[in-house]
């Protein structure tokens, strides 16, 4: 065999090397970008649950403690902003406003005996224990998958193909500054 023809066999190797690579690379960056899509979609599934299940609590403590209405109103306002967010961030803020008002009324939950003890309201907190529950595996399914989405295309070569690609860096759903802290509740 002569040498140049040896030479452009290996040209054609490392070329058709490369183009496998690359391949492979951006394939392997969209199956991860639709993983955290669909972990996102999780998120938003139960979410959207909770959502729907917090007028039917919100109606049963009515019923035993109408003259809690700032509480019963701050509820409906939180519920309706992470009706209306759509980005990452805008849900995680307002999830986290939603959780701090369903703390505050489940404190105000504990000074009516009555409804406590109520079959209707039992139901609903368990429901809305259980989605509770669904929401923080949800986050954390999330979370994980943004995290090896993130390093992965952070990574020498693939952040060549990142950026060549435009896959953009995902956010992950963090909790408030103040989410640890516990509600202000005064009669």
């Amino acid at each position: 065999m002569k040498k140049s023809t040896i030479i452009w066999i290996v040209i054609a190797v490392i070329v058709v090397g490369l183009i496998i690579f690359a391949i492979s690379g951006y394939n392997s960056l969209v199956r991860m970008e639709e993983e955290v899509d669909s972990a996102f979609a999780n998120i938003d599934t139960n979410l959207q649950r909770r959502a729907d299940l917090i007028p039917n609590l919100v109606n049963t403590v009515k019923g035993f403690a109408s003259q809690e209405t700032e509480i019963m109103n701050s509820v409906t306002e939180a519920r309706a902003k992470l009706a209306g967010a759509s980005t990452v961030e805008d849900k995680a803020n307002a999830d986290n406003e939603l959780t701090s008002a369903l703390n505050r009324l489940m404190v105000v939950v504990e000074n009516y005996p009555d409804l406590k003890s109520s079959q209707n309201f039992i139901q609903l907190s368990d429901e809305l224990a259980g989605t509770e529950n669904r929401i923080a595996v949800a986050r954390r399914d999330y979370n994980q998958k943004v995290q090896e989405y993130n390093a992965q295309r952070k990574k020498f070569p693939t952040n060549i193909l990142a950026g060549m690609f435009q896959f953009e860096e995902k956010p992950y759903f963090e909790a408030s500054d103040n989410a640890s802290e516990v509600p202000n509740v005064e009669f």
